[in-house]
């Protein structure tokens, strides 16, 4: 097996680290979260419209449906990361695994197996401790439960985000697109969706300011846009599984940036519980490695490794 360079390592760690900082960007800045959210997710799209242009011909019914599913998760992201910690948000969103093994047989006609059980029951106790004892409203997290209750949302809709990568990964008779153009265009027309949705609820725009606005572009260009670009360098070379592992930088500094820009402390119930999902999901990945190491792998199932990570809304 040839030796992966060292740069596109770096590439994925630098886009988790990247994605990493939403949760307190999001929080810094004063518009809400209606406004956050279309501005973010406009600028997302035209930039990365310019740096992929593949996007741009790669459009289909296919590729409008995953991105509807992809543009509630970037709305109920930062809704959600309005209302509660940061570390809640995406700790609450990496649930998608659970609807994953729920939904992937009904969508996709892939069994679950038996095993598959502790991961659900594992994940929906991690899931559950995050509503056993709520923190209290503060500054940068007002309304927890319902902020809560959106982020454990944009868990299904990421979820069902994942299965229509999938979906389109599979789905080789589409001539509108090949099935990279197909995930990208995906990745730009949600934004797209995310803007045209939020628009009526953002405007009028009243009292922002400056750095409200480098705020936006930062989140838009290089929360988003520029990471994705990182991350696509990295899976050019990296395993899927090893990726999975170096992405899992985003959901563990997330919090962290949170504390420190915003002295944001989650309750130990959410850390616990964060834990549970986080370690839940590795394991599963490892023992999908292992298995797919002994009969010699799939190519369906490595079709589009970006299946295997979880970006930030």
């Amino acid at each position: 097996m040839a030796t992966v360079p060292t740069r596109y390592r770096l590439g994925i760690l630098a886009a988790a680290l990247l994605f990493s900082t939403g949760g307190a960007a999001i929080k810094l800045c004063s518009l809400n979260g209606w406004q956050v959210a279309c501005f973010r997710s406009g600028i997302a799209a035209l930039t990365l419209a310019l740096l992929f242009p593949s996007a741009r011909r790669g459009w289909s019914w296919r590729t409008l449906i995953v991105g509807a599913a992809q543009a509630a998760t970037l709305i109920l992201f930062v809704l959600g990361n309005k209302l509660t910690t940061a570390a809640s948000t995406i700790f609450l969103q990496s649930t998608a695994p659970l609807y994953i093994l729920v939904l992937a047989p009904l969508l996709l006609r892939e069994r679950a197996r038996r095993s598959d059980l502790l991961l659900m029951a594992a994940i929906a106790t991690g899931m559950a401790l995050f509503f056993v004892d709520l923190e209290p409203a503060a500054a940068s997290a007002p309304e927890p439960f319902l902020g809560n209750v959106l982020s454990a949302t944009a868990g299904i809709t990421w979820a069902l985000t994942l299965l229509g990568l999938r979906w389109l990964a599979r789905s080789k008779g589409d001539a509108a697109a090949t099935d990279g153009d197909q995930g990208i265009a995906a990745v730009v027309l949600g934004n797209m969706l995310a803007f045209l949705v939020t628009l009526p609820a953002a405007l009028p725009v009243t009292g922002s300011s400056a750095s409200d606005w480098i705020n936006i572009g930062y989140l838009g260009v290089v929360q988003i846009a520029l990471a994705y670009l990182l991350l696509t360098y990295g899976f050019r070379r990296v395993p899927a599984f090893e990726a999975s592992l170096l992405i899992l930088v985003e959901p563990t500094l997330n919090p962290v940036w949170a504390w420190w820009v915003h002295d944001e402390v989650p309750g130990s119930w959410a850390l616990v519980g964060g834990a549970i999902i986080l370690m839940s999901t590795t394991a599963k990945s490892w023992r999908e490695r292992r298995q797919s190491d002994t009969t010699g792998g799939d190519d369906d199932t490595r079709a589009d490794p970006r299946l295997n990570v979880r970006p930030s809304g």
